[in-house]
C-alpha cells in the first residue's frame, strides 16, 4: 500500500497569517491535531500542531526559569521563547519545513518516517502541491478496512490449514517439523513442541489470522529448556 491509499485527501489548511484563534477554531471543529500551513501560491511552508501551542502565556504554561539562566541564554532565545508562547499568528509558532511524503511513498516508508521524526502525521506532497495527509489516525482506519475484508474471505477446512502454514513457512521463527495443524469445521488444533513461550504465542497469532478460522485450540507444548540443551 502507498499513501494515497490510506491519506485524507480533504485537508484543512491554514496561512502563515491566519490569527492563532482561528487556527485553533478550525482544530477544535475539525478534531484533528495538526494544520498544514500554505504560502499564498499553495505551497506547503509550514505545520501548526497542538505541540506548538502547549506553551502560553495564556495558559500559565510558560516555562520559568530563573534569572541567572536567563542570562547565560542571552536575549535573543529569550525573546524567541517570548514570541512563541505570545504570538497571535500562525507564523510565528509553526513548525517550518515540515517533513512530507507523496502519494506513491510505500506505507512502510510512512510509518518508519513517524517512528523515526517522532510525529502523528505526514503532509503528502506531489510536485510542491499538497495533495493530501496521512495521520496515525488514517493508518487505524486502513487497518480496520483490512481487517474486515480479511474477516469476509471464505475458506475450507483444506485452505484454511494452507493458509496457516504459507503463514508460518514465512516466519524465521518457525519450525515446521515440530508443530501440527489439524483443521476441522473452521475449528483449529495445533500440536507439538516449541523451544519458547514467546514462539508458542506467535504461532497462535499467526494461525488466528488466517481467513475462515473459528476457533484455536493451542496445545503446543514449551520443551524443557533443560531437555533442550542435553538433549535427554
Amino acid at each position: 500500500m502507498q499513501a494515497m491509499d490510506v491519506m485524507t485527501c480533504e485537508v484543512t489548511t491554514v496561512r502563515p497569517d491566519t490569527p492563532i484563534p482561528e487556527a485553533i477554531a478550525k482544530m477544535v471543529e475539525g478534531r484533528i491535531s495538526g494544520l498544514p500551513v500554505l504560502d499564498g501560491k499553495g505551497q506547503l511552508i509550514g505545520i501548526l500542531t497542538e505541540g506548538d501551542l502547549l506553551r502560553r502565556t495564556e495558559l500559565g504554561t510558560v516555562r520559568k526559569r530563573p534569572g541567572w539562566l536567563n542570562l547565560l541564554r542571552g536575549p535573543d532565545r529569550s525573546a524567541a521563547e517570548y514570541v512563541r508562547s505570545s504570538t497571535l499568528e500562525v507564523n510565528d509558532i509553526m513548525s517550518p519545513d515540515p517533513v512530507t511524503v507523496t502519494s506513491t511513498t510505500p506505507l512502510e516508508e510512512v510509518v518508519a518516517l513517524m517512528e523515526r521524526e517522532r510525529i502523528r502525521r505526514v503532509p503528502v506532497v506531489n510536485n510542491g502541491v499538497l495533495v493530501g495527509i496521512v495521520s496515525r489516525a488514517d493508518l487505524v482506519r486502513a487497518l480496520g478496512r483490512a481487517l474486515s475484508v480479511r474477516a469476509e474471505i471464505p475458506a475450507d477446512d483444506i485452505g484454511i490449514r494452507a493458509g496457516i502454514i504459507d503463514e508460518l513457512k514465512r516466519q524465521p521463527w518457525f519450525s515446521q517439523s515440530n508443530v501440527s495443524v489439524m483443521v476441522r469445521h473452521g475449528a483449529v488444533q495445533l500440536d507439538g513442541l516449541v523451544q519458547s513461550d514467546a514462539v508458542r504465542l506467535a504461532i497462535r497469532v499467526a494461525t488466528e489470522r488466517a481467513p475462515g478460522v473459528k476457533s484455536v485450540e493451542n496445545r503446543i507444548e514449551v520443551l524443557d529448556p533443560m531437555i533442550s540443551v542435553t538433549g535427554v
